[in-house]
């Protein structure tokens, strides 16, 4: 038995796929939609336990851990459908190298990030909207997570390696663990030891590194196909390049991310103040949930789909794509009805002040008028990027934050207000689904033209 659960999971081109869908996303959805607790129960025992500027301070960190979170992703998404697509192609040999590259490249990158921007924090959060008042707050939390961000991007990131090379059960457990760990300590941290919203963030801190060792330790075990070994430290140029390539879309996504989040606290604290970016700070936490469910869905069709393209069985990848759509567009839906029909209970979980639970109630119904779209255009991207087309990947990441956002946050304000920063989102979310739908359209037109053993090559470079 204990053969069985080390071996190159072979089934992921011979499996029925909504069986491989079950066996795969079902844990990923399980570790998403806990790591999306994760960062709730540090919301809501902040909100509670500390008060509604708490918030507001917590939201002003948001653009610096999606820039943290895109250097991390550079490494670990790449890694991941790097990982995939060599499992594929039987080149188990490579795929050794890409994992000591993912522990060293997540190393340098995170010591760098920390380094600079602790020496410039104050600057960092008042130019991401913190006033006075929530500077502090601002401050104390995020200065903890930022000591222990190369814990956080070694975890993400051999936890992705961990689910890629067939143990998606033990990552999702690991996330679990994390979270279920968070959520002791919080209490004890911000009400017994009353530390207040440091608490929360050395909880976040203690929990992450307790599972990123436990994710080493399995990636000792040298009967696994991948396992650290002597000489796979050493930064592989090729590997390297090839992984940060890959890596790129979900990077730049989450940069762009930080970029349109620290616009939105600026618009928000211009029109609304800090109670505004608290309910932001609110809503993108409850939606969160739903996107992290997504892209649980995305990590199970990631190895799925890049394995059976790798191995040229294009069939099986179409088919993977659309029951993994459908199950993505079912959940934003279900997000949809919250926001529209539930918002003040969704809000009510948070916070119990009268003024910011009418600013995040509102934000929260305008916010998600479009989210039944939502799911589809989050998958599509994704399944871009687990065939490795770098190209398609980078322009729906970056067309919904970047070319379609951005502007509608700069322009409908002048005149909506509040209103017209919520009003943005459902806007850009509708004419990125339907560019989705162009560049989908192309490419499945060109699989048409493919059978199953053929080579890819006659699908054009680069795709």
């Amino acid at each position: 038995m204990a053969g069985q659960t080390n071996a190159i999971p072979i089934e992921l081109g011979t499996e029925k796929i909504g069986k491989l869908l079950k066996q795969y996303a079902l844990p990923a959805i399980i570790a998403q939609t806990a790591s999306s607790l994760y960062n709730m129960v540090d919301s809501i025992f902040i909100g509670q336990g500390v008060g509604p500027l708490a918030i507001s301070g917590l939201a002003v960190t948001f653009p610096l851990m999606n820039l943290s979170t895109a250097f991390g992703t550079l490494v670990g998404a790449g890694a991941a459908t790097m990982l995939s697509v060599l499992l594929g192609q039987k080149n188990y040999k490579a795929a050794n190298k890409v994992l000591g590259n993912v522990v060293t490249l997540n190393t340098i990158i995170g010591l760098v990030f920390m380094a600079i921007s602790l020496i410039f924090i104050d600057p960092i959060l008042y130019f991401f909207g913190a006033s006075e008042n929530t500077l502090p707050f601002a401050k104390e939390y995020i200065t903890i997570i930022l000591i222990g961000n190369v814990v956080t991007h070694l975890y993400f990131g051999l936890n992705a390696a961990m689910r890629s090379s067939g143990n998606p059960k033990k990552a999702m457990a690991l996330t679990i663990f994390t979270v279920v760990f968070n959520t002791i300590l919080d209490p004890v941290f911000i009400f017994v030891l009353d530390m207040g919203i440091a608490g929360a963030a050395w909880a976040t801190v203690i929990s992450q590194t307790v599972a990123m060792i436990v994710v080493m330790k399995h990636f000792c075990d040298r009967t696994r196909p991948f396992h650290f070994e002597k000489g796979i430290f050493r930064i592989d140029t090729r590997v390297a390049k090839d992984s940060l390539s890959i890596g790129m879309g979900p990077f730049l996504m989450n940069a762009a991310a930080c970029l349109v989040t620290l616009f939105i606290n600026q618009q928000l604290r211009r029109y609304s103040g800090d109670l505004g970016i608290g309910a932001y700070g609110i809503c993108n936490r409850f939606i969160f949930m739903f996107i992290m469910i997504c892209m649980g869905l995305n990590q199970g069709m990631q190895p799925i789909a890049g394995y059976n393209y790798g191995a040229r069985q294009y069939s099986r990848v179409k088919e993977v794509f659309w029951k993994t759509a459908k199950l993505g567009m079912v959940m934003t839906t279900i997000c949809f009805i919250f926001g529209m029909f539930f918002p003040g209970t969704a809000v009510g979980i948070f916070t119990h002040d009268e003024q910011l639970t009418v600013l995040a109630s509102r934000a929260l119904r305008i916010t998600t008028i479009a989210f039944p779209i939502v799911g589809f255009q989050m998958i599509a991207t994704n399944f871009f990027q687990s065939l490795g087309m770098v190209r398609k990947s980078i322009i729906l990441s970056l067309s919904r934050q970047i070319l379609f956002l951005l502007p509608l946050l700069y322009v409908l304000p002048l005149w909506m207000e509040s209103d017209g920063v919520w009003a943005s989102f459902p806007i850009a979310d509708t004419v990125s689904t339907v560019l989705t739908v162009i560049l989908l359209g192309k490419l499945f037109k060109k699989f048409s033209m493919l059978k199953d053993g053929d080579d890819p090559s006659i699908l054009g470079s680069n795709l």
